[in-house]
């Protein structure tokens, strides 16, 4: 299939398509062949300066509108994402290689995020304190006023909707930073924002990377809140640019994925070739760490060997494809060099670990299917997120040493459970230490629940009523019913 050529895109600031302020553009390519799909705006200080302002001048317009306007609004937006399905599928494949059947779920999920805060816009409340007959004490909900965020490159669209939705609905303004690799989609969802009859300056887009824009956007200091998911190096350095601002920060993991004996063992490995190979293991959540009990450990490995060989690798845009590009040539460098680390530290490759030999995949930044065995614990593969297709198997002999290997990592995402036992499933979604569990499920993810980590794996949370509570601060307001008396009176 031929790759489309796109126009220029330009950043979207105070409801207009601007030039970047220096001039400059840089290239997005199709991970599939590594042809380039459009020359982008390149963002700088100048930029991010001129979409803060932008937010700013339409805050309190925005903030003071009748909360069900804004909720028809978003509403509208979340319709108006469902008409353009498959343009905005297209541009996420083309943009980072995830196969076209997972964006198409992606925008039609990005719709139900946005509908979801769409409800919640007219229902925000504060509450009444007892305090005493003669003093009312009540807290007020409050937005920050301009939000930036920054999002990856691996779920665009998703990404930048589960920011966006809440940030909207609360009354903020917001400046998104999309991801060099992946802007295209973000940039389109600036436009059908204004489609959508939101006010010009409530959504800003500005491209670039993240030293010159993503930097200029923490640092602002008209910007009191930041939204970033990334790697956990990127949010240290977040914080210690940004100051004091409050920080929303999720920051990606190595997710255990626990298979017990009594477990129903064909759902347990359908999941687990789904979990660690889906979007090539370009995934948060992904279960990159396989822990099987010792009785079952070897026919289940073998098993999962066996159909992780017959997923189908290739062009992104076909429906078929179940493994895909990574996302960039760096991302593959990065991948292959865990590789030849666990290696060198003496695991046991015993499926994929290269790049595939078909010849018509051979431009493309392509990585197959990577298995390792006799694994340890303190191995690096078996330590840091690698984002790439890449699982690193362990076995145990009982429950404490499962939940001690599923805790022995400094992150703290996600973590899933397979057994029968229901008793034992209570027992260790207390002991693991992650912001989800799954039980004899994966990626089970709904508008109306939290999402976030424990340990380096972030600070706060996204989706639900909880991720409202991110972005809006709580004002005490004091009320003296009577006649005032100092204290020194008394």
């Amino acid at each position: 299939m031929e790759i489309p050529r796109l126009p220029t895109q330009l950043h979207v600031i105070g409801g207009q398509r601007l030039e970047p302020a220096t001039g400059q553009t840089f290239s997005t390519c199709f991970p599939g062949t590594g042809e380039e799909v459009a020359q982008v705006a390149r963002g700088s200080r100048e930029d991010v300066d001129r979409a803060v302002k932008a937010a700013l001048d339409a805050f309190r317009a925005w903030r003071d509108l009748a909360p069900l306007d804004r909720s028809r609004m978003l509403r509208r937006l979340a319709d108006f994402l469902v008409r353009h399905r498959d343009e905005l599928a297209l541009l996420d494949t083309l943009d980072c290689g995830r196969p076209i059947t997972g964006t198409r779920r992606d925008v039609e999920r990005s719709a139900e995020k946005i509908e979801f805060y769409a409800g919640f816009a007219d229902k925000i409340r504060g509450s009444v304190v007892a305090v005493s007959r003669s003093l009312f004490n009540y807290t007020r909900k409050e937005p920050y006023g301009v939000v930036g965020a920054i999002v990856p490159w691996n779920y665009p669209l998703s990404q930048a909707v589960v920011k966006l939705a809440p940030i909207l609905a609360c009354g903020n303004t917001l400046v998104l930073k999309p991801a060099e690799q992946s802007p295209l989609s973000a940039l389109r969802l600036g436009d059908l924002c204004l489609e959508a009859g939101i006010p010009s300056g409530v959504v800003n887009v500005v491209a670039g990377f993240g030293p010159e824009a993503g930097a200029a956007l923490v640092e602002h200091p008209a910007v009191r809140k930041i939204s970033f998911t990334g790697s956990t190096a990127v949010g240290r350095e977040i914080m210690a640019r940004g100051g004091i601002k409050s920080y929303t920060l999720e920051l990606g993991g190595k997710t255990p994925n626990v298979v017990f004996l009594d477990a129903d063992l064909e759902q347990a490995l359908e999941a687990s070739l789904y979990t660690v190979f889906n979007n090539s293991g370009q995934t948060c959540t992904a279960a990159t760490r396989l822990l099987v009990q010792k009785a079952v450990a070897d026919r289940f490995v073998d098993a999962l060997i066996q159909r992780a060989r017959e997923l189908r690798m290739g062009d992104p845009r076909d429906p078929s494809t179940r493994i895909g590009p990574l996302v960039s040539r760096e991302q593959r460098q990065r991948v292959e060099m865990y590789v030849a680390e666990g290696l060198r530290e003496g695991a046991t490759l015993a499926l994929g670990g290269s790049r595939p030999l078909d010849p018509a995949l051979e431009r493309g930044f392509y990585f197959t299917p990577t298995i390792f065995l006799d694994v340890r614990p303190q191995m690096r593969i078996a330590q840091e997120e690698i984002f790439g297709p890449v699982l690193s198997v362990l076995s145990f002999a009982d429950e404490d040493e499962a939940i001690a290997l599923a805790n022995g990592v400094t992150y703290g995402l996600a973590a899933t459970i397979w057994t029968n036992d229901v008793r034992r499933a209570h027992r260790l979604a207390a002991e693991v230490e992650a912001g989800l569990v799954w039980v004899n499920t994966v990626h089970a993810l709904h508008p109306a629940s939290p999402y976030g980590g424990y340990k380096e794996s972030g600070i706060g949370l996204e989706m639900g009523l909880e991720a409202a509570d991110e972005y809006m601060k709580t004002k005490s307001v004091w009320l003296n019913l009577g006649r005032y008396v100092s204290p020194w009176a008394r």
